[in-house]
């Protein structure tokens, strides 16, 4: 039977909805996003899923960690998917053959998934308002096929398909902002989250379930392995994502924004690349100029919700 366990103020539940004996990697930080938005979600929700790490370490036939409905697609069609089950949940009520117990349909994808193959599919659903929640885990890149780059790895990260060499720092794009293009479909919630802050994960998956229409959640992933991190500090370097403002955590609430976690005074850009091998190439120049993007974007964000504070 599930229970509750206090943190201060706060519970959490015991029961486990993505269940324990999955083969992700040590210190995946996916693996622990997965686990606290399924806590969130609880138990009266169907999930469709991208093909990507979490699909693969979870359901080695003829096992699964999944105790909930849950469906496996497709890279690109992940939305299309749960624009479906929505669709068909609906005209069964319409029908009358639902006890009108509302069940949560959400879908789940990586960056590849999402930013990339699935972007399509990702703004179709939007578009026609389906009554679904979309979860981004972002690794920053495709981890389970080989550390491959996606549109979501950051400028100077090394990878697989955008390696260091004499005349490349590795990525030489910025990283795709995808909140901002979710939020340009003007639906009703959009969010940011990392596993260094479970509560704030938990409460935003929970609202964005809860709220009607379209809503979509992004969270940051850490990868020790592509990222080459030491699997104990996935959590470290979560929070020092956020804490140097490289990674911003925030809503998007019927296009109004809201700053979650301000830091007193943003730390070093240099504090988070410098415990992650794909950033050790970089020289100072290269790591001064992210530092000005990230001071820029930073205070861009800042500015945008300060504006609406006045308005308010």
């Amino acid at each position: 039977m599930a229970e509750t366990v206090a943190f201060g103020r706060r519970s959490v539940t015991t029961e486990e909805i993505f269940a324990s004996g999955h083969r992700a990697c040590v210190g995946c930080g996916e693996a622990l996003a997965v686990r606290l938005a399924c806590k969130a979600l609880g138990k009266n929700i169907i999930i469709s899923m991208a093909t990507g790490c979490m699909e693969i370490v979870s359901s080695p036939l003829p096992w699964t960690s999944w105790r909930v409905p849950w469906i496996h697609t497709l890279f690109e069609n992940t939305a299309a998917v749960a624009s479906g089950i929505e669709a068909g949940l609906k005209a069964l009520e319409n029908k009358g053959r639902r006890n009108g117990k509302k069940v949560h349909v959400v879908a789940m994808g990586g960056d590849g998934a999402t930013a990339d193959i699935g972007l399509q599919s990702l703004s179709g659903a939007l578009e026609r308002g389906h009554d679904m929640l979309y979860i981004c885990f972002d690794n920053e890149a495709y981890m389970n096929t080989g550390i491959q780059r996606s549109s979501s790895t950051p400028f100077g990260a090394s990878t697989t398909t955008a390696p260091v060499g004499k005349f490349s720092i590795g990525q030489t794009t910025w990283k795709k902002n995808l909140p901002a293009i979710v939020a340009a479909h003007d639906i009703p919630y959009v969010a940011t989250a990392c596993p260094a802050y479970p509560f704030d994960l938990m409460d935003k998956v929970k609202k964005g379930a809860e709220i009607d229409g379209p809503a979509y959640v992004h969270i940051l992933s850490p990868c020790p392995i592509g990222w080459r991190s030491a699997p104990e500090l996935s959590v470290n370097i979560a929070r020092l994502a956020v804490q140097s403002g490289i990674f911003p955590l925030y809503e998007i609430e019927n296009g109004k924004y809201k700053l979650n976690v301000i830091p007193t005074k943003l730390k070093p850009v240099q504090d988070y690349l410098k415990l992650q091998g794909r950033f050790r190439h970089l020289t100072a120049e290269t790591i001064k100029q992210i530092q000005e993007r990230v001071d820029l974007d930073w205070t861009e964000l800042k500015r945008k919700v300060d504006a609406q504070k006045q308005l308010s």
